[in-house]
């Protein structure tokens, strides 16, 4: 297996695999499988590979497979630049527990630390979902407050959990 940075050339597979993740993993997401297959492939390969610099996903491959994608926002204004914000976490469910989104989270956690205006990166992540949670603390993020009712979804109103981590922070446990 390997993580790189993704690039045009890879956006069409990024939009599968995050389309089968919409639809899969519902309450992971608060972007629907609709909303998010009715975007250009274009929007996908500006969010793969923002040529303007304010976003980069990273792709893990399983020989040509992509078989799962981080991505990272970066905050254009310069009052909030020194955040970097993680997003669109998602493994298939065949490549969980195998150290995929360990490796996911340290290849973005290298690319941040690589920018010298970032000091911290936040994520969120739907409440109850124990499994991403430890990952995300493994990695040396905290929680730092939970937004009630952030999304509603078909069982009801779900939680985001908010958290962050220095970038320079590397006492983080490894998996």
């Amino acid at each position: 297996m390997k993580v790189l940075a993704l690039g045009a050339e890879h956006a069409a597979q990024y939009r599968e695999l995050m389309l089968h993740g919409y639809q899969h993993a519902p309450d992971a997401f608060t972007s629907t499988p609709e909303e998010r297959a009715a975007m250009p492939l274009a929007w996908w390969v500006e969010r793969a590979a923002d040529p303007a610099g304010n976003s980069v996903a990273f792709g893990a491959f399983a020989d040509d497979q992509l078989i799962g994608s981080v991505a990272i926002e970066l905050s254009p204004r310069l009052k909030t630049r020194h955040k970097a914000h993680l997003i669109g976490m998602y493994v298939l469910d065949s490549w969980r527990g195998k150290g995929v989104g360990r490796q996911l989270i340290d290849r973005a956690l290298e690319h941040v630390k690589a920018d010298s205006a970032i000091s911290l990166i936040t994520l969120t992540v739907t409440e109850g979902n124990a499994e991403a949670i430890a990952l995300y603390t493994r990695a040396g993020f905290q929680v730092f407050g939970i937004e009630p009712m952030a999304m509603l979804t078909p069982s009801g109103y779900k939680g985001k959990v908010h958290m962050w981590r220095e970038v320079a922070c590397d006492t983080a446990m490894r998996e």
